[in-house]
């Protein structure tokens, strides 16, 4: 796989098509991305212009099937797709994580062929915004301490409850909500839905964060909200058991992400030091900092295998939820290394906000949080192993 101008070089063999596609994704984050990074983060603005963007060029549709107006690529597009992005804006890349990898995703692998109809098409143009809602105040990795409810009445399931750390939360139309049918059962009695703003979904606190900064984040509020029946996803209680299969796909989108912040921050390392010069001679003619580069290429390498072996397991229809938890567990802490020794090779420079590592290091530490964090990527591993 080829790195734009860079000298290093990667043993993924991509096809054609997909170089094309890289291609194309690269250049749209080049020119239409990379000049409003800075501001969309510093005002926390929300890309409506480079989500609608996306849209027309197909970006937000990639796994979609050809019927519901999607392209009907592999996960290994989708990875290109996000790891490109990712490298010039980690924030626009978490928006697809959160439309594509999580909403899109879970009505695709779960949801009737008439839900499909409904919701797809223009969740595939962006012409509505995808959010998927399991978190909560008391609940992050512990699900089954969700206490949304969802209660049957007549011909509509009646939803109350708070859900927190909404990625799209405010700007999001369509709605996959997790939530309790039966609270007894714990974990099989949670149920999905699918809601839409219309039917009463309210945004509360939109967060303040640290990094990925115009990425919408937001806590939303169900105060009898009325979803109709048609809208369960499958049956009752069986909720759960589709959310992990989604975070499945999502942890591959993760580590896409990741992957591609950890390229951004050492594109960002080597240009700077082949122009930085101290004691008379370019930074990059130094042993100790060509160590840190080398360091940082060689985990990247790795972290991009292991991301694009989780993807072709998948794409076979393979168990690859081991794979894709040692993808996201490994990408995203490489990504945090790759990002703090960027700044650290920047030195001064890269606390500050005229260069782009200072961003990629606020951005890099919810990759080791959200889709699960790094503790529940061990467990999960762990748990296959001793099965």
């Amino acid at each position: 796989m080829s790195n734009g101008d860079q000298a290093f070089t990667f043993t993924i063999d991509l096809t054609d098509e997909q170089k094309l596609i890289q291609q194309s994704v690269r250049e749209f984050a080049q020119t239409e991305v990379k000049p409003l990074v800075m501001e969309l983060d510093e005002t926390q603005t929300f890309p409506e212009q480079l989500v609608k963007r996306m849209g027309e060029l197909g970006f937000l549709g990639a796994i979609a099937p050809p019927e519901f107006g999607g392209t009907g690529m592999t996960a290994i597009e989708s990875s290109i797709i996000t790891e490109e992005i990712a490298r010039v804006d980690p924030s626009l890349a978490l928006f697809l994580a959160g439309h594509v990898g999580l909403c899109l995703q879970h009505i695709l692998m779960h949801a009737s062929e008439e839900q499909k109809a409904k919701y797809v098409p223009d969740l595939v143009t962006g012409k509505s915004i995808g959010s998927w809602c399991l978190t909560e105040p008391s609940s992050g990795s512990d699900s089954a301490g969700m206490l949304t409810t969802a209660v049957l009445n007549g011909d509509h399931y009646v939803l109350n409850g708070t859900k927190n750390f909404i990625t799209n939360g405010s700007h999001a139309s369509t709605f996959v909500v997790l939530a309790k049918t039966d609270p007894s059962k714990g974990n099989s009695g949670i149920s999905a839905f699918i809601a839409e703003r219309a039917m009463g979904v309210a945004v509360g606190r939109k967060e303040n964060k640290l990094g990925m900064r115009s990425s919408d984040t937001s806590q939303l509020v169900f105060d009898n909200v009325r979803v109709p029946k048609a809208n369960l996803i499958g049956k009752e209680g069986e909720g759960f058991k589709q959310a992990l299969k989604v975070l499945d796909s999502g942890r591959v989108g993760i580590a896409a992400l990741a992957l591609g912040l950890a390229q951004g921050a050492l594109d960002a390392a080597v240009k700077y030091v082949k122009e930085r010069k101290q004691f008379g001679k370019p930074l990059s003619e130094f042993q100790a900092i060509q160590f840190k580069l080398a360091d940082m290429a060689t985990q990247i390498e790795a972290a991009r295998l292991m991301t694009y072996h989780a993807a072709v397991a998948k794409n076979r229809g393979e168990n690859y939820t081991r794979l894709a938890a040692e993808a996201k567990l490994f990408a995203s802490e490489v990504a945090e290394r790759a990002a703090a020794d960027a700044v650290q090779i920047h030195g001064g420079y890269g606390f500050i906000k005229d260069f782009p590592v200072e961003k990629f290091y606020r951005d890099v530490k919810v990759l080791t949080i959200g889709e699960g964090t790094s503790e529940v990527q061990r467990i999960v591993i762990a748990r296959s192993l001793l099965k």
